[in-house]
């Protein structure tokens, strides 16, 4: 049975002085990690506040040779829409730093949500466990592509998301028992919008995001919301 989820608020009078707490620990995490185990494994989470961390980090002296890169989820559109979380990462970061090609691993959601998903769960069986997870948190509590009243599938590492309430229906997600195979989660929580679902986790109310609560428990890095 899985013990109760800690979770350690961190609130920030400034989204400049947000991203800098989050690369800060994203550097933190990855020299411990690359110096006990020789690499360090990190799942990206899509959207603007990870794309400025991002941009900030491709500038970072780090040993990339290191780094293996996952995605949380990823849309099911070709690999050169816009809305793909993996060209975003790529496009303001990997590909401007030395992390070898094959360490880099994209969601394969263009081959649908079943195949995609398949494929995904094939790449995460041969992966150890997560160093960093990073998350974000939608208004109506969803992280990566689990949402509300839709049921959780764990039978697999990545599971195929159908009927999404946000578009595209279709999509691929890690699911929930691999993202808590973690040594560290980060949740992104930026924007008042946030604010009812920041108090229902808060109460005790469960929501997609509670799901994750790996046994080193949680931060959360928030701005704009209230968390007293």
């Amino acid at each position: 049975m899985q013990e109760k989820s800690i979770d350690r608020w961190k609130s920030f009078e400034s989204i400049e002085s947000l991203r800098h707490g989050i690369c800060e620990a994203i550097v933190k995490s990855a020299n411990e990690a690359i110096a006990k185990r020789g690499r360090f494994s990190i799942v990206l989470a899509g959207g603007n506040t990870p794309k400025a961390i991002y941009s900030v980090l491709r500038d970072l002296p780090m040993n990339w040779s290191k780094w293996h890169i996952y995605h949380g989820d990823e849309r099911c559109l070709p690999v050169d829409h816009e809305d793909r979380n993996s060209l975003m990462a790529n496009q303001v970061w990997l590909n401007h730093v030395d992390i070898p090609a094959q360490q880099v691993h994209d969601i394969p959601a263009e081959l649908g949500p079943v195949e995609g998903a398949k494929a995904y769960s094939e790449t995460l069986a041969g992966a150890p466990t997560f160093d960093m997870v990073l998350l974000g948190l939608g208004e109506d509590g969803h992280t990566a592509s689990l949402f509300p009243n839709h049921v959780v599938d764990n039978s697999t590492d990545a599971v195929p998301v159908f009927n999404s309430p946000k578009p595209p229906a279709e999509r691929v997600t890690v699911s929930q028992n691999r993202l808590n195979n973690t040594h560290e989660v980060i949740f992104m929580v930026t924007g008042a919008g946030k604010q009812e679902a920041v108090d229902n986790w808060r109460k005790g109310i469960k929501i997609p995001a509670t799901l994750i609560a790996p046994a080193n428990g949680v931060d959360v890095y928030c701005f704009e919301v209230k968390v007293q």
